[in-house]
């Protein structure tokens, strides 16, 4: 089984090397995206030798930094693609978990929890992202059948040949609601494994109107009124409506 670990990156130089160091441990193969950082993390990476680099100029975004390593992963005929993140919030050590559960070959998505089971040494989360993670999990359970127990966690791992079947379009912040959405649509096996729960910096903020809770939840609502709107989801649209939960939308905004 061939795999490359993806790591995107906006700004890490201070944990850089040393999550690199960690990840080069578990994987033959890394792959870095660095999102247009202003800090030093582009003149630290010319020292990292034997890892792929993608570069964007600017800032483009969480969800365009994955769509990229989707296609590096596709183009290069890789069997899968593990995701984590470079802030010390994902252990390295946890890929040959990953790995195990991509053995078994009964899973296309093996997505890590921060709360499927309660774990030494985790952190407590900021209360405006549990609550948030919470309802959009719940969201997805009810509405998509899903039975996931964290929507958010980065840490994962696909199986790239279900990547042709996924077309991920949204950029930013929004781009795992549109994934859990195409990933029931397209029918891929769904497996939870347990993570930590980790915050280095709980005072870390988004950035912009996304430091504020409410604009947030917003925006992963129309990422999802969105995705279900489109004509492939009209099964799932006529469950949607009838749905008893009022964080999916606006009685005047109706996802359908």
């Amino acid at each position: 089984m061939r795999y490359v670990v993806a790591v995107p990156i906006f700004n890490e130089d201070r944990t850089l090397k040393a999550v690199l160091r960690q990840v080069r441990r578990f994987a033959p193969e890394i792959l870095v995206v660095n999102d247009g950082s202003t800090d030093s993390t582009a003149r630290l990476l010319q020292s990292e030798p034997g890892v792929y680099q993608i570069h964007h100029a600017d800032n483009l975004g969480y969800g365009q930094s994955l769509i990229d390593a989707f296609q590096f992963a596709l183009s290069r005929g890789f069997d899968w693609m593990i995701t984590m993140d470079c802030d010390e919030q994902h252990e390295p050590e946890r890929i040959p978990d990953f790995l195990s559960v991509a053995a078994e070959d009964d899973a296309d998505i093996i997505s890590g929890s921060r709360y499927l089971t309660a774990m030494d040494g985790n952190s407590l989360p900021p209360p405006d992202r549990r609550a948030i993670n919470q309802k959009i999990t719940d969201l997805f359970n009810e509405v998509l059948g899903l039975r996931i127990t964290d929507a958010f966690c980065g840490f994962k791992a696909y199986r790239v040949s279900a990547l042709n079947r996924i077309n991920i379009t949204v950029p930013g912040y929004g781009m795992p609601i549109q994934f859990w959405v195409q990933a029931v649509r397209q029918g891929l096996r769904v497996r939870e494994i347990p993570v930590r729960l980790i915050y280095k910096d709980p005072e870390r903020h988004f950035g912009g109107s996304f430091n504020d809770p409410e604009v947030r939840m917003s925006y992963y609502r129309q990422v999802l009124v969105d995705e279900m709107r489109q004509p492939a989801m009209q099964g799932l649209c006529a469950t949607a409506l009838q749905t008893p939960s009022s964080q999916f939308t606006r009685s005047t905004d109706p996802p359908c």
